[in-house]
């Protein structure tokens, strides 16, 4: 059984519309469908067998009569006068023609017909039933085969066919309704996650909670947690900047005594001091919101441009790569991709001799590719590399001046803050790392 509802759950849909529509769909058509089976099919041939049977009476009443008849002359006689009451049209073809089975296939009552007229009156011949409107039943007599012709509405219920389409035109308006209805309650839901999965992605997009009470509540909910995480990042924000202020008043006064200082003996402390001043802003770096940011249609090749220009400027190997043809503009924030491909490439040449960077633009997402020469890091250690704070090699990282640990941890940041991930690996064509920073679409 779980089995069997692992296979089930591959082929179900995943969008929540088209589930709710087929939780409405499935009850009506299995209603439907019981109602024929056991409505329909039941009543019209208990209707039909009960139809036939009246009319057997009147066969039988006409076989009597052809049959207790002097000669063949006499019987005419007789069948003709009680025939045209009983409302039934008489012939006497010399034989019994072979009609087989020239029932429609929609005919859903036929078979009861012929059943119950066989039934009652065994001399039966052939039934036709070609003609939907009458019924040919040949009797054999003693005065030679006999021709009826009845009206197929006093053999069977007229049009069954009327309440599959009447139960099907109510069934699809009750759907209608139904799904209408539905869409009103879940249009809520889906507001609600659109306007959760647009914070994830850094945007503050407007959002009201409607809908039932219970979604009414998780919205309220979601509005509550996204204003505290608002507020929090705001305290963050100003306790941080006032800590920069307070500090970087201390490192500029110390800067300056230690320039009344003999130069040999200041040189270490000036060394400090500018690493203590290098540390805060990584600090600072690292907690800044970007989510804030507005987003600014940009083309996002333009970035990876401007930034290889500008390293190759003052005479650091930075190579253009794959660079999509065209101009394209997406809603980004140029600043903060920016600042995480600077982190990467800064990387990548102080730990290789060269960096080649690409972008890759798709219907999806923006992919940001930067390879290097360097050794790399190994694949068991990644996720570690990308957590704040986070040294691989202490020694290297400081002789290289690489601060606290806090590159890869902004860049990760700022991916999360689009909606998008920071994935490392090994770079084919330069031996090194391959940092590739996707970002949503």
């Amino acid at each position: 059984m779980h089995m069997f509802f692992q296979w089930l759950k591959r082929y179900m849909p995943r969008g929540l519309y088209t589930r709710a529509l087929i939780i409405l769909i499935l009850p009506v058509l299995s209603v439907q469908l019981l109602v024929s089976v056991l409505f329909i099919q039941r009543h019209f041939e208990g209707v039909t067998r009960q139809m036939s049977d009246a009319v057997t009476i009147d066969l039988r009443y006409l076989r009597d009569l052809a049959d207790g008849a002097p000669d063949r002359a006499a019987a005419i006689a007789r069948v003709d006068a009680v025939a045209a009451p009983l409302e039934l049209d008489v012939d006497w073809p010399p034989t019994i023609p072979d009609v087989g089975d020239d029932r429609d296939w929609t005919d859903f009552t036929g078979d009861t017909v012929a059943a119950r007229l066989r039934d009652g009156v065994p001399q039966i011949g052939a039934i036709s039933m070609a003609d939907r409107r009458r019924v040919a039943v040949w009797i054999t007599t003693r005065q030679g085969p006999l021709q009826v012709e009845i009206a197929r509405r006093r053999l069977s219920a007229s049009n069954p066919h009327q309440l599959l389409v009447i139960m099907v035109i109510l069934g699809a308006v009750l759907t209608a309704i139904s799904y209408i209805f539905l869409r009103n309650q879940l249009r809520p839901i889906t507001r609600m996650a659109r306007a959760a999965a647009d914070y994830g992605r850094g945007r503050i997009t407007a959002y009201s909670p409607g809908g039932a009470t219970e979604v009414r509540a998780a919205g309220m909910a979601f509005l509550d947690m996204r204003n505290r995480l608002e507020r929090q990042i705001q305290q963050r924000t100003m306790m941080l900047s006032g800590v920069s202020h307070d500090l970087r008043t201390p490192l500029t006064r110390l800067r300056l005594g230690l320039s009344l200082l003999d130069e040999e003996d200041a040189g270490p402390l000036v060394r400090d001091v500018d690493e203590m001043q290098r540390l805060l802003d990584s600090f600072l770096d690292f907690v800044r919101s970007d989510a804030g940011d507005a987003l600014t249609d940009t083309d996002p090749a333009e970035i990876l441009r401007d930034l290889a220009a500008d390293y190759t400027r003052i005479g650091l190997p930075v190579y253009l790569d794959a660079m999509p043809a065209g101009r394209s503009t997406l809603p980004l924030r140029p600043a903060a991709i920016r600042r995480a491909l600077d982190n990467l490439v800064g990387n990548a040449l102080r730990y290789g001799a060269q960096a080649r960077v690409g972008v890759h633009v798709t219907d999806r997402a923006v992919r940001y590719v930067v390879e290097d020469d360097g050794p790399g890091i190994p694949a068991d250690r990644r996720e570690e590399a990308v957590r704040p704070f986070t040294r691989l090699d202490p020694a290297r990282n400081q002789d290289r001046g690489s601060g606290v640990g806090l590159g890869l941890a902004i860049v990760a940041d700022i991916a999360r803050s689009h909606g998008g991930v920071l994935r490392l690996t090994d770079s084919e064509d330069l031996g090194g790392l391959k940092a590739e920073l996707v970002l949503a679409r």
